[in-house]
């Protein structure tokens, strides 16, 4: 892996930004859009997936990395259930539902990928040297 030296860099991030932009996408209107607290909460847990990739990003240790990436993992498992939640309410379709649980399955995998890397890996960060 090259160095990156900044969040927006990282596939795993691009990847949850557009997953961000989906799920905004879809609760925008409609039953979606009055449903305050599914809405709410799918747009939040969207949202904290990027956040902490970029937070344990700038943490500069490998050990806080890992562990920011295993939390924007869970919010992806999180995803996934609320789309079901929504899928269910029907105020999705099948199409929507599927696009954006296979971004979110892939976006998991990257994730567990950077994770097993740093896990293996001799980078340390800066606050470790």
């Amino acid at each position: 892996m090259g160095r990156i030296n900044r969040f927006e860099d990282l596939e795993a991030w691009k990847l949850a930004r557009e997953i961000n932009k989906d799920i905004y996408k879809i609760t925008r209107n409609g039953d979606f859009g009055r449903d305050f607290g599914l809405r709410d909460q799918i747009r939040r847990t969207s949202v904290s997936v990027m956040s902490n990739i970029a937070e344990g990003f700038e943490r500069d240790g490998d050990k806080e990395f890992a562990n920011f990436l295993s939390l924007a993992k869970g919010s992806l498992g999180e995803i996934r259930s609320q789309l079901y939640s929504a899928l269910d309410q029907e105020y999705i379709t099948e199409k929507d539902f599927a696009a954006i649980y296979d971004k979110a399955v892939n976006n998991g995998r990257m994730i567990a990928g950077l994770i097993n890397y740093l896990k293996t890996s001799n980078v340390r960060g800066i606050k470790f040297r």
